[in-house]
């Protein structure tokens, strides 16, 4: 594998909105800035414009696959690492298994950052469906302990995805009874399209909050400088 001092890192967009793509393409660029990796954006053919329930959720695993095989078949240079851009990582447990490099999914490195040393932490969302999937996502990843819960927004997801100030509003409140009522240390904004959303809180908010692109960002380097060592 080559050495992580240069290269490109794929991201996958599980949900088949470009625009969204491209948002989270320039954050992992922008997170990954002066590593010397470029980010690629790749949108997965077919499936909903978000993924809201846990049907559309397992219905994605095999769209990242076709999307990460499709671009890596046809890349004229070759890929370091994979980003699995949905905050349920679909898919990326098998193309783990498959690919000769890392792939890393944007719920799996978030649960690592928010829930390192023990710490208490909690998920906002705008997706009240997926509650279920996120609570078997951290108990995959062993951080059930430290785990306060789902707080979510009180406005559907699409309403929201067309209101970014009430989308901000309501992730804030969300964020405000994670870390009020249920002591939370950290909070995960959890869900890829809720990036820009992500580190408005980011900015606006004393406590830790989670960024899933840049956590996956963090995640990949580490993976490529391991790899290299």
């Amino acid at each position: 594998m080559p050495t992580p001092e240069t290269g490109t890192v794929l991201l996958v967009n599980p949900n088949t909105n470009r625009a969204t793509t491209e948002m989270m393409r320039a954050l992992a660029a922008r997170s990954l800035r002066g590593s010397g990796l470029e980010v690629d954006g790749v949108t997965a053919g077919a499936g909903p414009s978000m993924i809201l329930d846990p049907v559309a959720l397992k219905e994605s695993e095999e769209h990242v696959r076709d999307a990460v095989l499709r671009a890596l078949d046809a890349a004229e240079r070759d890929y370091l690492a994979v980003i699995v851009a949905a905050i349920g990582d679909p898919g990326r447990s098998r193309l783990a298994a498959e690919l000769d490099l890392p792939v890393v999914g944007i719920g799996q490195a978030a649960i690592g950052a928010a829930g390192r040393e023990g710490r208490r932490f909690g998920m906002a969302t705008s997706t009240p469906l997926l509650v279920d999937s996120l609570t078997a996502l951290v108990a995959e990843h062993g951080m059930s302990e430290g785990f306060t819960g789902v707080r979510l927004t009180e406005s559907e997801p699409l309403v929201l995805a067309a209101d970014p100030e009430r989308q901000f509003a309501e992730l804030a409140a969300a964020v405000d009874r994670c870390t009020g009522a249920d002591r939370a240390e950290a909070v995960i904004i959890a869900g890829g399209p809720l990036s820009e959303t992500a580190r408005r809180i980011a900015e606006a908010r004393t406590c830790e909050i989670v960024e899933p692109i840049p956590s996956a960002a963090e995640l990949v380097l580490q993976e490529l400088w391991t790899a290299g060592s």
